[in-house]
């Protein structure tokens, strides 16, 4: 089994936590844009002819920008979840150290 240093998994955490961060909130602007990009393209269509909201709405989320804003709303998710989970992996290293810290000491105690 490897060898987990508690100090370098808390390292770990510290040096993410920044980079989860922006990728987070690049997600929840992504998302939120996502809307104003489809009532802009709704709003397009609007002036050039298409009076049905949904024919409207068929409009924007066909429309090669909107399809794009998706595949980066789709690399925001990615980028954030991954950072997520390397930091819970990191945490998780943290209480794997302080089990067996615990362990051991109890085993000390049982052989005094």
């Amino acid at each position: 089994k490897r060898q987990i240093d508690p100090e370098d998994s808390a390292q770990d955490i510290r040096d993410k936590a920044h980079a989860y961060g922006k990728a987070k909130a690049q997600r929840v602007y992504l998302e939120e844009f996502r809307r104003s990009k489809k009532a802009m393209l709704m709003k397009d269509s609007l002036t050039m002819g298409v009076e049905a909201a949904n024919a409207q709405e068929r409009e924007a989320l066909a429309d090669p920008e909107y399809v794009q804003l998706l595949k980066g709303l789709a690399v925001a998710v990615e980028d954030e979840e991954t950072l997520k989970w390397e930091l819970e992996a990191a945490r998780l290293e943290i209480e794997i150290w302080r089990t067996r810290q615990a362990t051991e000491r109890l085993m000390v105690r049982s052989h005094e």
